[in-house]
């Protein structure tokens, strides 16, 4: 029994050895397979049932241990939309059941993969190298927050971002102690002053008469009384341009008192609007506004007949002061808006944050969607499936979204199969299977020489 014990158990070894041949085979054939996990042999003796002075060393079994949750090395990549997965979790794809002349069908059937080799198919999908459609939570672009809890297909289309108005300015600036106006003369005081008098302003007076418009005709005084305080470009609800110029005058030295002035007119004529007063006073006392003028709105701005509405003018608690400048010229700190003009998709690209990101060709980027990772109690008891993939089974447990690791755009993971470690494998694993053959060899000898001594 003890001889053809030992050819079974040799048997038994030489299958285990050749399982393990194959695990090593395939994870050098995929050692440049993104995102690929090694399978590792597990060996276990069987140990038949005897006394304990009577027990044998027994056979052995090969089984395979997976290492789903041994990260590999993270490659940059030159495509925006690449992704990969830095610690635990799992991107949740669906790969279709078939197609509807160009379009795919889908079970319903959440898989999960590491692979992260995306792109945009023709209908707006992300779609890996291996076939699997990306899935996530839409993002709501107007407040940044997501639209849902439960990850569905992503699809991004190359409709038109619409246009948003402008309704707020920020803005912010150091007004000069005394502003270098064009009419500004060093020898006169009070040149630097936006001079209230209807002799120098046939239309009317800029500063203090009724709704405090300049008029065409005096256009030329004014802008050699007062100094340039910016322009930015705004947009009506149907995103046309239009450039809002500001201009400072200084009204007053005691206390130091300036008007804020914005365009309406770029073209104006004798009789007409060009410049319209924001009829605030801004008030300053050693450099800091007195009263503070946090905010104001402009009412009914229209510039060059394009009508904008409301404008939302934020300075802030102190984002208007007055210090001494040499130059006599305003410095503006900031000057933006919160409109923009209608853009198309032109690409998309993964933010540090895990959300895909588009960008238009009006400029704008925008959150379009967040990529969901799903993790599971028991990652290397999933089913693997061809490229990549991996489906849920009882041991694995059910997934959970919101994993601990973080995605990193155009990057990629590489297999975690280390070429030298599988090579180690292979001469060990050469070696065991020629020893259980040396095994056969000797068992076979022994009963030759049972044999000859019947003979």
């Amino acid at each position: 029994m003890g001889i053809f014990g030992a050819l079974s158990t040799a048997v038994t070894g030489m299958r285990a050895q050749s399982f393990a041949l194959e695990n090593v085979s395939g994870n050098i054939a995929n050692s440049q397979t993104i995102a690929f996990k090694r399978q590792d042999t597990s060996f276990v003796d069987l140990i038949p049932d005897a006394i304990p002075n009577k027990q044998v060393a027994g056979s052995v079994l090969a089984n395979s241990r997976s290492t789903n949750s041994v990260q590999g090395d993270v490659q940059n990549a030159s495509i925006g939309t690449y992704m990969a997965i830095n610690g635990s979790g799992f991107f949740v794809v669906e790969r279709p059941t078939g197609f509807n002349g160009n379009q795919p069908t889908f079970a319903g059937a959440d898989l999960y993969s590491r692979r992260g080799d995306f792109s945009t198919d023709q209908n707006g999908y992300l779609v890996n190298g291996a076939g699997y459609y990306l899935k996530g939570i839409s993002v709501d672009p107007a407040t940044g927050n997501l639209t849902g809890s439960v990850p569905t297909l992503l699809q991004f289309s190359n409709s038109f971002l619409p246009a948003k108005p402008s309704t707020t300015i920020q803005y912010q600036a150091n007004l000069p102690a005394t502003p270098l106006t064009p009419n500004h003369d060093p020898t006169v005081p009070g040149s630097e002053l936006l001079v209230p008098s209807l002799a120098n302003y046939p239309g009317g007076d800029p500063t203090f008469a009724g709704t405090g418009i300049v008029d065409g005709g005096d256009v030329t005084r004014f802008l050699g009384d007062s100094i340039s305080g910016g322009a930015i470009t705004v947009y009506d609800a149907t995103g046309t341009a239009v450039n809002v110029n500001l201009r400072w005058a200084k009204i007053g030295n005691s206390p130091d008192t300036w008007n804020l002035f914005y365009q309406t007119d770029t073209t104006p004529t004798a009789g007409s609007p060009a410049w319209q007063n924001a009829n605030t006073d801004y008030t300053f006392v050693n450099g800091q506004m007195s009263p503070a003028v946090p905010s104001l709105t402009l009412t009914g701005v229209t510039v060059d007949g394009v009508a904008l509405g409301d404008l939302d003018l934020q300075h802030g608690a102190s984002g208007i002061s007055q210090f001494a400048d040499s130059n006599g010229t305003v410095k503006v700190n900031q000057l933006q808006q919160d409109g923009f003009p209608a853009g198309a998709l032109e690409s998309l690209a993964v933010n540090e944050k895990g959300r895909i990101v588009g960008t238009y060709s009006n400029g704008r980027s925008i959150d379009l969607a967040e990529v969901t990772l799903a993790n599971f109690n028991g990652p290397d008891n999933l089913k693997r499936l061809d490229g990549g993939a991996f489906a849920e089974t009882s041991g694995s447990g059910a997934p959970t979204y919101g994993a601990s690791g973080t995605i990193l755009g155009s990057s990629l993971e590489s297999s975690n199969a280390d070429i030298a470690d599988e090579f180690t494998k292979l001469i060990v694993t050469q070696q065991a299977y020629s020893a259980n053959t040396r095994v056969i060899t000797t068992a076979n000898q022994m009963v030759q020489d049972l044999l000859n001594t019947l003979r």
